[in-house]
């Protein structure tokens, strides 16, 4: 409903000047007024040369000349703004506890309780558990269960999409491969903020845009991560995946590195160089496994930083890959003995290195002799 707006009254005028304005009722200021005009009390009489009739019937008034302060009319009142509430996450209810029996259509239970049916589902694979999440809503649920999903396997998906997702979530795997897919960063990062009991982890063939989600989700249980064959990673991409992370929490002294935790690493075909190795070797002392494998820089300097007296990685190799890594040569054989905990030692496909030079190691070895099934891969039974 529209609201009439009334005349405010001058009241310091004189007798003369409210005729004039009752003489000029329905009349107002033009929009284009100066602000003296408003700070003046005084108006112009009629036909004076202080102001000039338009043709819409306004008046406008020139600037220097006088008149009443007239209140313009205005246009509804806008609605009062609602208070602004507190902003609080709003979380899901938590799920219902899964029924321990299995209702029948006649009204009594199967005689079989949830945890013998969790057996016999634990033989089952993947395809095997969905067509049984369709018998019925019971069994729906207890096939959500994460012990009969240890390892998902999504590889070599061109998209990945939200129903997809939220069935990883829901199922809480171990282990997740997505290696080869099209998975974009929101997806990895969404993923990985939701699966806290991660432990093995495949993003080898994907790019590296997406990979970046990792140096912004916490991986506290991650143990394997495999990085093989990602394009266009260089030493400063490395070199933000194994700093410890810049934001860390008020009163938190203890800075430490993403990978901390990881015991195997995969990197084979990126480009590193030593730079990245000595990273790697301070943000990452438990590896116990290293798969460098086809890296183009990978020589014998990087298997002395390996080696060396004051590298963490001499104590707890156990799995050393470096096939494919054509600048080895023979003189960085004997640094393999400095590891006495090293099981195997793929040297294959190295073309500097002699197959009678990789013969004496194995037959010398840190400390114990090797094996060698195939020619400079070097095998110690545990």
């Amino acid at each position: 409903m529209c609201q009439l707006l009334e005349r405010v009254p001058d009241t310091s005028s004189s007798s003369s000047d409210s005729d004039s304005d009752s003489d000029s009722s329905g009349t107002s200021l033009s929009e284009d007024e100066a602000p003296g005009e408003a700070r003046n009390g005084r108006r112009p009489a009629r036909g004076s040369s202080g102001e000039k009739e338009n043709r819409g019937g306004r008046r406008a008034v020139r600037p220097g000349s006088g008149g009443p302060l007239l209140s313009w009319p205005l246009g509804p009142a806008p609605p009062p703004r609602p208070p602004q509430l507190e902003r609080h996450v709003v979380r899901p209810p938590p799920r219902s506890p899964e029924p321990d029996t299995l209702p029948l259509a006649a009204g009594s239970d199967h005689p079989l309780p949830r945890a013998a049916w969790l057996r016999v589902f634990q033989h089952l694979g993947p395809r095997e558990l969905c067509i049984c999440m369709r018998v019925c809503r019971t069994w729906s649920r207890w096939c959500y269960d994460k012990r009969l999903w240890p390892r998902m396997d999504l590889s070599r998906r061109k998209s990945l999409t939200p129903p997809m997702l939220s069935g990883v979530v829901r199922r809480q795997p171990r282990a997740l491969d997505l290696s080869w897919t099209g998975v974009s960063k929101k997806q990895l990062m969404w993923l990985l903020n939701r699966l806290q009991g991660l432990q093995e982890l495949v993003l080898s063939g994907c790019s590296w845009l997406s990979v970046s989600a990792l140096g912004s989700a916490p991986l506290p249980a991650l143990r394997l991560l495999d990085l093989r064959w990602i394009e266009d990673v260089k030493d400063s991409q490395l070199r933000e995946l194994l700093l410890p992370p810049p934001d860390t929490k008020p009163g938190q002294t203890e800075s430490r590195g993403r990978l901390q935790g990881v015991a195997e690493l995969r990197l084979a075909g990126l480009e590193l160089t030593d730079a990245s190795l000595r990273l790697l070797l301070r943000h990452a002392p438990q590896l116990s496994a290293l798969d460098l494998s086809h890296c183009a820089h990978v020589g014998d300097p990087s298997v002395h930083l390996l080696t060396a007296p004051t590298s963490p990685l001499r104590e707890t190799l156990v799995h050393l890959n470096l096939a494919g890594c054509h600048r080895l040569t023979d003189h960085c054989l004997p640094l393999f003995r400095r590891c006495p905990r090293l099981r195997r030692l793929d040297l294959r496909s190295c073309r500097q290195l002699s197959p009678e030079a990789c013969a004496r190691l194995a037959a010398a070895g840190p400390p114990g002799p090797f094996r060698c099934p195939e020619e400079k891969l070097l095998l110690k039974d545990s």
